[in-house]
């Protein structure tokens, strides 16, 4: 725990406008600004953190914003971290991070794909799971799933069994 903390004053000191918390043992959540993201992720790197677990995003549609989720970790040490950035929902646009963790990359697209985050230096944002998508993306709060449904499903006629004929 000591490491843990040496490294918390450490990110503190040189990152302001973050904030670092240990939920729990072995957990560690860095919360931080948009221009801080890329140098925290280099400098976690250095530091042996060198596996990207996973990206996610929460939309928090109350505050117009999204929450980015980066999760890194090390063979050689029990700490998980997550670091978590907010931005904006309206042209909601960060950074790739696909230089400093090349795995990044599919995780960046799926984001995009599903919540509209686009990452600006990826390459390759193409859909991975819808086709002919044409509206809002689908996991974002405003998007209307009862009324996608009612769209898409209900036009499609019912078809009987041959028990139901008979």
């Amino acid at each position: 725990m000591r490491v843990n903390k040496e490294l918390k004053k450490r990110i503190e000191k040189i990152y302001k406008n973050t904030q670092v918390e240990f939920p729990e043992a072995n957990r560690m959540v860095i919360k931080t600004k948009q221009k801080n993201l890329l140098p925290i992720l280099e400098f976690l790197k250095s530091e042996g953190f060198r596996q990207l677990k996973a990206i996610s995003c929460v939309d928090w549609i109350e505050e117009k914003e999204f929450e980015l989720v980066y999760q890194v970790a090390s063979l050689n040490s029990p700490l998980h971290i997550m670091v978590k950035v907010r931005i904006g929902r309206e042209d909601a646009q960060m950074e790739t991070i696909m230089k400093i963790f090349g795995n990044a990359q599919v995780y960046e697209r799926e984001i995009h794909e599903l919540f509209g985050v686009k990452f600006r230096g990826n390459p390759d944002l193409s859909p991975l799971f819808l086709e002919n998508w044409q509206s809002i993306p689908p996991f974002r709060k405003d998007f209307d799933t009862r009324e996608y449904v009612k769209d898409v499903f209900d036009k499609i006629p019912n078809v009987e069994s041959e028990n139901e004929k008979s």
